[in-house]
């Protein structure tokens, strides 16, 4: 059974799993506050190949983890047989607040990456609840590979690919800060400790839990649709030789309620480890 459901204070907060279909990749969906408000959308019509929760990367070696079209530099987006799957190999822990998984990243038959994944459920306070996302990716192709995005293919400002987090969309768009920006224009593409993006009764603030994922640029979408990522390849391809393992955290914070800049750096001194 290649799949989860993870608890807290009580009662389930997220679904992890590959869906009806078996998706090329697993994801979490629903995620929900303790309020029970959902938080994930799984396959809008604005854009299928979001799927709630995970880690979808669209280029690595010129295979795509993310879905959809892959962008080709001079051409634009573009459909190709070149996508890529996450396969469950098995679980080390699984449980009701947390879980460690082993995945192969394959493409064409072969495996270009191995990655160890943990992740964990803690509760706040009453009405906040933090996710602790970490993934490994070990190159295993036995050559040394990149990874890449829109971005680095020639797309300005899409530099998007590793953990990404699609909220619903609303009648309205979310509000969206860091710890010293506000909107999206200014938030996108920045380094930050931690940005938020709050709706209809909700709050996720996302926070890089290492050095190296604090470096990671943010990929911020509130207008278009609500998304955020974690960028691995913001404007150049990042390098993996071979055997060698790059390894990002990022701790989610699910909170009831529209949270301030305050109460949102609040929760995430109390939720990142130090």
């Amino acid at each position: 059974m290649n799949s989860a459901l993870l608890s807290c204070a009580g009662r389930p907060v997220a679904r992890y799993g590959f869906g009806s279909d078996q998706a090329a990749r697993p994801y979490f969906h629903p995620v929900t506050t303790l309020a029970g408000t959902p938080v994930t959308e799984e396959r809008p019509g604005d854009h299928l190949h979001h799927l709630g929760a995970s880690v979808a990367v669209p280029d690595v070696a010129g295979h795509n983890f993310w879905g959809g079209n892959t962008f080709v530099r001079d051409q634009g987006p573009t459909a190709l047989d070149n996508h890529g799957t996450q396969r469950h190999i098995g679980w080390k822990l699984r449980g009701p607040d947390g879980f460690v998984e082993e995945l192969c990243w394959q493409a064409d038959g072969a495996e270009l990456l191995r990655e160890h994944r943990t992740v964990a459920v803690t509760e706040l306070s009453g009405t906040a609840w933090a996710l602790d996302f970490s993934f490994a990716l070990t190159n295993r192709s036995g050559a040394d590979l990149t990874i890449g995005s829109p971005a680095t293919n020639g797309r300005p400002g899409a530099g998007y690919g590793g953990f990404f987090w699609r909220a619903p969309k609303e009648a309205a768009g979310p509000t969206v800060f860091s710890g010293s920006l506000d909107g999206e224009e200014a938030v996108h593409g920045s380094v930050a400790d931690w940005l938020a993006l709050s709706g209809d009764g909700w709050t996720l603030v996302f926070a890089g839990a290492t050095a190296e994922t604090r470096r990671d640029p943010w990929f911020v979408r509130g207008t278009e649709y609500p998304g955020v990522g974690s960028s691995l390849a913001a404007a150049q391809r990042l390098p993996v030789p071979a055997e060698t393992t790059v390894v990002r955290r990022v701790v989610t914070v699910i909170a009831d309620g529209r949270l301030d800049r305050d109460a949102a750096a609040a929760l995430v001194r109390q939720a990142v480890p130090v």
